[in-house]
């Protein structure tokens, strides 16, 4: 059987006539060589007689052998007589098959695009072969181009210049048959002499057909076409000298026909064995993408991201039923959007009555959406209607339920929905192997999934829960695993405490907390207890006893078994995914967001950091940080380690939740044992909510406020781009709106006039570069000139300026100088000069243009493939032109690299890049489809081709293969219905897209040629250039039918859209379409096949009378700070009123010097703010070249006039005041001012304690530089009372005296030095501690204060009431000693630890009381208790027992009806530890007066008490020490009036006679 034949004819032939060319196209096939005039010269009809001469004549001019003898020649003579005559036997019996008929022609024809008649008389079958080898995966091209490997290919031969092959007949060629003949007589082989017969027929000839193959690649490698005109002896002198060449070739003949074997058994080469994986997926060429390409599914839905994105994957969701579609839109509507929420589900909503008609229009969204798969753009375009109010009765009506936005949103919403779909069934998959049966998961858990967090919850549940049943179902056992000995690694342990426990004896104890824990949960949801709790009869230790080892060495205390069952049950608890679900809803409502700074964060965040804004926030609830970019520093900042981001829940939030939570799980019974129990259970449910509960809500809150964020701020850069792109092109008034202009656009580079020339391109209305040139200046009148016959001539619509420095203004400036014929300087003098006549003026408008686009065309490869002759400064006009022409085309052609452009500046790169590339390509889908894609033109203009990705349906991939499809059939549609018919689109992805692709075609009425009913010819049809659907074709025809008032016997015989060709050409048809009752059409429509229409009719008149009309807004100019921006890089945050920048002075004048910014603005500095002094002359101030400091005062933009500048003041008083209040960061509301403060001290303090770091020099024994830690650690090791005396972190006017008061107890001491030495070497004369203590010297410091301090405690430290040890100790002693005396009090002393210097006075009045702390302070000349001074000990025991029986008669007595805080022996607000806050100890209000405060004189004021110290009786006033007790009495400070005598109480004479005289009680013998 034959191998198929390939194009035997090229399309080009070669430019020159070298033989060494092949002619090779395919290498199967062989062939005799096809003459262009279509003979051939083996043809067997005509076969001449053999010329023996002839043949002799040729072999003796190739083969030269001065050996052979005669015979031997006669020999091989007959031989070769004998081979001739079987091979034309041979050749006569396949004639038949060689010859090729009409139809094989007309077939080679049809595929491949060439003629054969007239030309091809007969081809030769190909190589005969058993495994021929598989066709090659690309597409073979009709026309190819040679190659070295086409010198091999000599199948078919293509025709040449005749001249070459006819080199050896000198002009006229012999018959192909003898010069066959001759080249099988040329070598011989072996195989011919030894072996013949064994060979069979077919055999001989494949192997001459083989050797007739290499000598017509001899001969054409012999062949010369300089040498044609050599004569037979010179060829005979030649060869006589060098011979043939071809002495060795039997050598190489086995070796030929090994490497044509192996070739044909190698395997098929693939594109994926050649090019890197990476190669392939750029070029999309992977299997996925011509899975895409195959599947009848929109692209974009097939894909997982955006694709836009290099990495998009396919998706492998599965599509949702109609089942599904009804709770999808439940689903999706209560998490649309807020505005949704307040409008139509609240009962006040404005559109509340109208919100199941919202949710019929999810419904039919969604099932457009997942069922249907039409693109959100074929929605909002064709299917409006279904998703608007829609009442045949009230037509008027309109209401439209779903934005575009928000169906983008609940397309988002769906693909969630669809996801959460899927891993239902994955776990409800999951609890059917389980093979488990559990009702709370079938009844509750499953009904309640309706979210991922929630399916994740219940898998996780699952798990845990049967854990050992998913383990047996999972673990597969052989019949041979037995068999197999390999050794087995121990795997690392997994198994958590909560596991041990539960398998351990402890599970039963859990049990008998009386309630399960999925029943507390249910408790919790329902807000009742459906379920009860079943009380146990004994306690909790004496029931856990009974679960206790009997194993002596194993044995576990009751508390430790019950905290391993607490574990059991809070595990469980915290794993329940409904509970799980609960604590989420609580976070997303209540939680807040508090961040401090970390050590590194707290010196590096300072006023100008842009972090500042949060450093210190402070309680701000995260629904507050939702559509802000704050949440998305903040994660930057910790991820930075400067921050630490804490969420939790507020102390309300938490409690009720835990309220909640004990009433589900707590006994209602009030019996002890129930008591027990509930403290065991509120021990549980603190568990569960601090170790499961809120991490998980932490956790997520932080994910999906992040995400909530993301989203948001994602949106506002798709809206930024809409703004970009939902323009038409730039358009002059005298311009049809939407029309594109024709762009001469301008550049002076970096404007360096000895680097850059100015440079210009054209592009006309189609987008083609028309001309490109470049130009020195302006300046010049030849240049000049030039420029304006290239505007007369090219005639632009506008001129587009563009550049990257300030000099471009200049540019701007002198071509609209040019422009308008103001010459000036050398050009009016030689106008004048030469009378050159009046130039012609232009009224062209020159604007400048944005230029990101253009910055990134002119370096990317795209540009290099388009203009890869022009600079990059000629790229960049080029893409300043084409934006003027259509931004939207100018973005869509960046693809990914549209992130690359900054919309927000602010946040936009903390946006992750496949979200932005989502956002930004459903915008683009949105405006494409909004214009239009002219499919014939984007067949044929690669750059309009960026279009066509984006239309509903299509992608790159498809766009790819049906502009290829579009290109095969001639590169031009004449109507919609070719997509379908030449399989040009699939059916969802035709319905999807075939509305926006346009189909432009001139049609005059009198030209649609009447063939109704002839559907084989393709007829252009007027609505193809219209957005008009064709499923919406007969409406569009119905409505022109009855615009025109015409019958349909009228237009019987005309084709069907003539009508439609007849109302667009009609000058009324406005008018006519507007005088149709549509509202009318739609209810009957509506009517008779429920269709809703009325939007689409309002779309179709709109359409007949404009079609495709453009909807965008005008093109919108930047703004003078846009322009600025462009030039400069500066904005109005950079360069806003007094921020002071670094000038350069570039000249000056007498009244003002010119300055220049480093962004290259320049400025002016007035002489008035010059200096701070009047100059009359500024040059006396400043110089030319000087740079200088200057605060900008006013920034001045005029567009219109091109000029930027600023006016700034160089006086040094506005520079030295400095900037710091403009540069200043706004914070937070939501702020820790306590927190900043004691921040800001603490860097007061290093900061003082650095640059005050010199070694003080101060010659005394106690002096060393230590700091507080150092002083410590060498007094650790001292007697009490040693001193240490060191520099001071406060600054070099302090001293630190650090004394020992006990062991571990040190007092630091702060001692100002009013005159001291800034330097540090000498020591001052005047040493003040605490304000009043003053002393000459150093030694006098230490004996007369801190020794007498020392000896003051040494003096009560001896007192047989003083009790060493912990206050805590203390309290155990005095308890232990009133209940052995019931009858009497007991009070102690003890050290204060956390308060250096100060002692705990703690006493015990009675059995029924408790023990209460009252502060003793040691100074130098007394004992303060309170503010009441005591000389001694024994003077401060009696001053207590007055006080206390001050306190217990005005308890007894009520006094004016206040009421004291030591009622019943209780402190009021008393903390753990019987210590009572200082910040309680003052009340204002009802309180009895001091009966003592007239007559006791005013203490000294003393150390950690201030100077106004209350007297005696009156608590002091609220200081730092936070352990006093409150007292009944108000502060008696200066800030408070004298208290008036009481009325009832002590007699005040009483009180003071006892105090004078010191009697002071009955001692240590009494009651106390």
């Amino acid at each position: 059987m034959s191998s198929p034949v390939q194009d035997p004819v090229a399309a080009n032939p070669p430019e020159e006539d070298d033989p060494m060319e092949g002619a090779g196209l395919d290498e199967e096939g062989e062939g005799e060589e096809i003459r262009p005039n279509g003979a051939s010269d083996d043809d067997s009809s005509e076969e001449e007689e053999e010329d023996e001469e002839e043949a002799r004549r040729i072999r003796e001019g190739f083969i030269v052998d001065e050996d052979e003898d005669e015979g031997e020649e006669d020999q091989e003579e007959e031989r070769r007589r004998r081979r001739k005559r079987r091979k034309r036997r041979h050749r006569r019996e396949h004639d038949d098959e060689e010859v090729l008929e009409d139809e094989d022609l007309e077939l080679l024809e049809e595929n491949t695009g060439a003629s054969f008649k007239n030309r091809l008389t007969r081809l030769r079958r190909g190589r005969d072969d058993e495994s021929p080898p598989a066709a090659s995966s690309s597409k073979r091209k009709v026309v190819e181009e040679s190659s070295e490997d086409d010198l091999d290919n000599d199948d078919l031969e293509l025709p040449r210049v005749q001249d070459i092959h006819r080199i050896w007949d000198d002009g006229g060629r012999e018959d192909e048959d003898e010069d066959m003949d001759d080249m099988d007589n040329f070598i011989e082989y072996e195989d011919e002499d030894e072996g013949v017969e064994q060979m069979d027929e077919r055999q001989r000839e494949e192997k001459r057909k083989e050797r007739r193959r290499l000598e017509k690649q001899r001969r054409k490698a012999l062949g010369r076409p300089e040498l044609a005109g050599i004569d037979a002896n010179a060829w005979d002198e030649i060869h006589e000298v060098f011979g043939d060449g071809h002495d060795y070739d039997w050598a190489l003949v086995d070796e030929d026909e090994t490497e044509y074997h192996e070739e044909q058994q190698k395997p098929e080469m693939r594109y994926q064995d050649v090019f890197e994986p990476s190669e392939i997926r750029a070029r999309m060429l992977t299997e996925d993408d011509d899975l895409i390409r195959a599947q009848d599914v929109p692209e974009r839905m097939q894909l997982a991201t955006s694709s836009l994105s290099p990495y998009s994957s396919l998706s492998s969701h599965k599509p949702l039923t109609d089942t599904d579609i009804d709770d999808a839109a439940q689903w999706v509507l209560t998490r649309l959007s807020a505005r949704k929420e307040r409008d139509f589900f609240r009962r006040d909503g404005q559109y509340n009555h109208l919100l199941a008609d919202l949710v019929q229009a999810a419904s039919y969204a969604l099932r457009y959406l997942f069922v249907h798969e039409f693109e959100v753009p074929y929605i909002w375009t064709h299917k409006r209607d279904y998703i608007s109010y829609f009442n045949p009765n009230d037509m008027r009506t309109r209401v439209e339920l779903l934005s575009l936005d928000e169906l983008w949103r609940l397309y988002t919403l769906g693909q969630k929905y669809r996801s959460l779909t899927e891993r239902r069934q994955t776990l409800d998959a999951l609890y059917t192997r389980l093979g488990a049966s559990d009702d709370y998961f079938e009844n509750e858990i499953r009904r309640r999934l309706d979210s991922v967090e929630v399916v994740a919850d219940a898998t996780e549940w699952l798990g845990m829960k049967y854990k050992e049943q998913k383990k047996d179902q999972f673990d597969l056992h052989f019949h041979d695993d037995e068999e197999l000995e390999a050794p087995k690694r121990k795997n690392p342990s997994r198994t958590s405490a909560y596991e041990v426990a539960k398998k351990s004896i402890v599970s039963r104890l859990a049990q008998g907390f009386g309630i399960q824990p999925h029943e507390i949960v249910l408790n919790f949801l329902a807000g009742n207890n459906a379920h009860f709790v079943e009380d146990q009869e004994v306690n909790p230790i004496a029931y856990a006893e009974q679960f206790a080892d009997s194993d002596p060495s194993k044995v576990q205390s009751p508390e430790e078994l019950l905290r391993r069952a607490r574990l059991i049950i809070s595990t469980e608890l915290g794993k329940d995914p409904l509970l799980r679900q609960e604590i989420r809803t609580v976070f997303k409502a209540e939680a807040r967001v508090s961040v401090s700074p970390t050590e590194r964060g707290v010196t590096k965040i300072d006023e100008h950091h842009p972090y500042y804004n949060f450093k210190y926030l402070h309680w701000k609830r995260v629904t507050d940080m939702l559509q802000s970019p704050q949440f998305l520093h903040i994660l930057a900042a910790e991820s930075e380690h400067l921050v630490t981001v804490t969420v939790f829940l507020p102390p309300e939030a938490k409690s009720s939740f835990e309220r909640r939570l004990n009433e589900a799980f707590a006994s209602d019974s009030f019996s002890d044992t129930a008591k027990a129990w509930n403290e065991e259970r509120s021990k549980v449910v603190q568990e569960t909510i601090e170790q499961h509960l809120v991490p998980l809500g932490v956790k997520w809150t932080k994910e999906w406020v992040r995400e909530e964020v993301e989203d948001f701020l994602a949106k506002r850069c798709g809206e930024a781009l809409r703004e970009r792109v939902d323009v038409a092109p730039y358009n002059t008034s005298d311009m049809e709106f939407g029309d594109t202009p024709a762009v001469l656009s301008m550049s002076w580079g970096k404007g360096d006039p000895q680097k850059d020339d100015i440079t210009m391109v054209f592009l006309d209305e189609a987008g083609r570069l028309r001309e490109h040139t470049r130009l020195d200046n302006l300046i010049e009148s030849g240049n000049a000139q030039e420029f304006r016959d290239l505007v007369k001539r090219r005639k632009p619509d506008v001129i587009a300026i563009g550049g990257f420095s300030l000099a471009t203004t200049k540019l701007a400036q002198r071509v609209k100088e040019v422009l308008s014929n103001s010459v000036t300087g050398n050009e009016a003098e030689t106008a004048g000069a030469w009378g050159a006549p009046e130039t012609e003026k232009f009224d062209t408008p020159v604007i400048y243009m944005f230029d990101e686009v253009a910055r990134l065309y002119q370096h990317s490869a795209r540009a290099s493939e388009e203009f890869g002759s022009l600079s990059e400064i000629a790229k960049y006009c080029v893409g300043l032109a084409r934006y003027t022409q259509s931004p939207l085309n100018e973005f869509a052609a960046l693809g990914g690299d549209v992130t690359a452009v900054t919309f927000e500046e602010d946040f936009q790169q903390m946006i992750p890049r496949d979200k932005l590339l989502t956002t930004f390509e459903r915008v683009l889908v949105d405006i494409v489809n909004k214009v239009g894609v002219d499919i014939n033109r984007a067949v044929t203009d690669s750059y309009y081709q960026h279009l066509l990705p984006f239309i509903c349906g299509l992608g790159p991939r498809k766009a790819q293969l049906v502009v290829k499809k579009i290109a095969a059939m001639g590169g031009n549609l004449v109507n919609r219905e070719q997509f379908v018919k030449n399989s040009l689109l699939t059916t969802k992805i035709f319905l999807n897209g075939a509305g926006f692709l346009r189909i432009t075609n001139e049609i005059e009425t009198t030209k649609l040629p009447k063939n109704r009913h002839n559907d084989d010819v393709d007829l252009p049809d007027p609505l193809d250039n219209t957005r008009i659907h064709p499923e919406d074709y007969e409406l569009a025809r119905k409505m022109a039918t009855d615009a025109l008032e015409l019958d349909e016997e009228d237009i019987q015989e005309e084709s069907p859209s003539h009508v439609v060709s007849l109302i667009m050409q009609d000058d009324d048809s406005e008018r006519k379409l507007d005088e149709l009752n549509l509202d009318d059409f739609a209810v009957n429509m509506y009517e008779s096949n429920k269709d809703r229409k009325r939007h689409t009719l309002n779309v179709i008149r709109k359409e007949l009378v404009h079609p495709f009309a453009e909807q965008r807004s005008k093109f919108p100019l930047p703004s003078a700070w846009e322009v600025l921006t462009m030039l400069t890089g500066e904005t109005p945050r950079t360069l806003r009123v007094g921020l002071i920048v670094s000038v350069m002075v570039l000249r000056a004048k007498r009244n003002f010097a010119a300055v220049r910014l480093d962004s290259g603005i320049e400025g002016t500095i007035n002489s008035q703010y010059i200096a701070d002094i009047p100059v009359e002359d500024t040059a006396l101030v400043v110089q030319k070249g000087q740079t200088i400091p200057g605060v900008i005062i006013d920034v001045k933009l005029n567009l219109q006039e091109d000029q930027f500048f600023v006016e700034l003041s160089a006086r040094p008083a506005d520079v030295q005041a400095g900037d710091a209040q403009f540069r200043r960061i706004k914070h937070d509301d939501d702020w820790n001012l306590h927190q900043e403060e004691r921040d800001k001290e603490l860097q007061a303090r290093k900061k003082r304690a650095e640059v005050d770091r010199t070694r003080r020099v101060i010659k005394h024994p106690n002096f060393h530089n230590f700091n507080a830690s150092q002083a410590e650690v060498y007094l650790d090791k001292q007697q009490r009372g040693d001193v240490v005396i060191r520099p001071s972190s406060k600054g070099f006017n302090h001293l630190a005296v650090t004394w020992k008061v006990d062991d571990k107890l040190f007092q630091h001491i702060d001692v100002v030095e009013p005159n001291a030495d800034p330097t540090g070497q000498a020591i001052g004369t005047r040493f003040i501690v605490d304000g009043k203590y003053e002393f000459a010297d150093l030694d006098e410091l230490i004996v007369n204060h801190v020794q007498a301090m020392a000896r003051r405690v040494e003096e009560l430290m001896a007192h047989e009431k003083f009790k060493q040890g912990t206050e805590e100790d203390l309290h155990l002693f005095l308890k232990n000693f009133v209940a052995a005396n019931p009858s009497k009090s007991a009070y102690g002393f003890t050290l204060n630890r956390k308060r250096p210097g100060h002692f705990n006075l703690c006493f015990l009045a009675n059995k029924n009381s408790t023990v209460q702390s009252w502060p003793i302070r040691v100074a130098p000349e007394a004992y303060y208790l309170f503010d009441t001074a005591a000389p001694g000990v024994q003077e401060l025991c009696d001053a207590f027992k007055i006080r206390h029986l001050h306190e217990s008669q005005n308890l007894a007595s009520g006094g004016a009806g206040g009421k004291t805080p030591y009622g019943a022996g209780r402190t009021p607000a008393r903390t753990p530890g019987h210590i009572t806050p200082g910040h309680a100890s003052v009340r204002q209000t009802a309180r009895t007066p001091n009966p003592y405060g007239g007559t006791q004189a005013q203490p000294a004021a003393s150390p950690g008490f201030g100077s106004g110290t209350p007297s005696y009786g009156a608590p002091p006033a609220a200081t730092t020490y936070g352990f006093q007790t409150p007292s009944a009495y108000p502060p008696r400070t200066p800030s408070y009036p004298q208290q008036p005598a009481p009325s009832s109480g002590m007699n005040p004479a009483r009180a003071a006679m006892i105090q004078q005289s010191g009697g002071w009680g009955t001692g240590a013998g009494g009651g106390w």
